[in-house]
């Protein structure tokens, strides 16, 4: 009789979840925004993203095999697709494609493999590459192509984002996504399709995405009614610039969030402070992304401060 015994490590038990599946439905509930910024922008945005995902694949494979000389392939877990679609969703359209290259080689090079690949990194990769390509060419980055240019890229008409004076922008452009800005946070309402799909499929919980926007809402809804014509109402800023896109995609990233859900909450918390504080007081109208770069460099601590009480401890009185 054959020897049935098997010995192998834990877990025993799986609960039928792989990071591969979690990155598939990432990129599903990605899927309206991105469609949105193909209609919007036309050849430019498809353009973009097409770059920004094959170079981010690229680089990840390119790393891997000649300066790691790791022969185990870790493009299957569809994370360097990811990190190349949200890397796109934060920049405009008409980008140059040396640009795009250089923040894919900065988001997987640097910010990812750097530190160990995925599961290792400290900050957001898209997130970080694009407030490296902000600060490296602030020109480029900051012009933003008009709606409705459906066959322009390199030629194309720039207007000034509705975050440079957003308490004048038209609420319902700002939610239905008929504004210039980056690929990816123009229209609010794809976006919380995306936050539909992500909590329908149990791949984020809501703690982190809902405590970032209910601090703007009342942080900003109180800042309105103290200054009423310099600030703009909560829900502009809900809907304008990159909050929902941040609070959506980028601040539920599973490696660099808090693991528990005191910790998201109080992790949510601080980037919707920070962001509004940024917005209403910095010199840079738009704050998502440095808050939420701010805040992964505290994740460890929170991780710390908020972990569950070990089982059979016994508590001091």
């Amino acid at each position: 009789m054959a020897n049935k015994l098997k010995l192998s490590l834990s877990p025993h038990v799986h609960g039928g979840d792989s990071v591969s599946k979690n990155m598939r439905w990432v990129i599903i509930a990605m899927l309206p925004a991105m469609l949105w910024s193909f209609y919007a922008f036309g050849l430019g945005a498809v353009i973009v993203t097409a770059v920004s995902v094959a170079s981010c694949v690229f680089f990840e494979w390119a790393i891997n095999k000649f300066i790691l000389k790791n022969d185990k392939c870790t493009l299957c877990d569809w994370s360097a697709v990811v990190t190349g679609i949200l890397l796109a969703f934060n920049l405009p359209s008409n980008l140059p494609l040396y640009i795009i290259i250089i923040g894919a080689l900065f988001a997987i090079g640097v910010v990812k493999m750097t530190f160990g690949g995925l599961g290792c990194n400290l900050f957001n990769p898209a997130l970080a590459a694009r407030v490296f390509l902000l600060i490296s060419f602030p020109v480029k980055m900051t012009q933003f192509p008009e709606v409705g240019q459906m066959a322009a890229y390199a030629d194309a008409i720039t207007a000034a984002t509705p975050m440079a004076n957003l308490a004048k922008a038209d609420l319902l452009s700002l939610f239905l996504g008929n504004v210039g800005g980056s690929l990816g946070e123009v229209s609010a309402l794809c976006l919380l399709i995306g936050l539909v799909i992500l909590l329908v499929s149990k791949t984020i919980t809501w703690h982190i995405p809902v405590s970032i926007l209910a601090t703007v809402f009342a942080l900003s809804g109180l800042l309105h009614i103290a200054y009423p014509v310099e600030v703009a109402t909560p829900w502009h800023h809900l809907c304008g610039g990159g909050l929902m896109l941040g609070a959506i995609f980028m601040a539920t990233d599973y490696v660099t969030s808090p693991m528990t859900a005191k910790g998201q909450l109080l992790y949510g918390f601080c980037i919707g402070f920070l962001t509004v504080l940024i917005r209403v007081f910095g010199a840079y109208p738009e704050g998502m992304s440095f808050a939420i770069l701010i805040m992964n460099a505290f994740v460890p601590l929170i991780n710390n401060a908020c972990k569950p009480q070990r089982f059979a401890k016994e508590v001091k009185k």
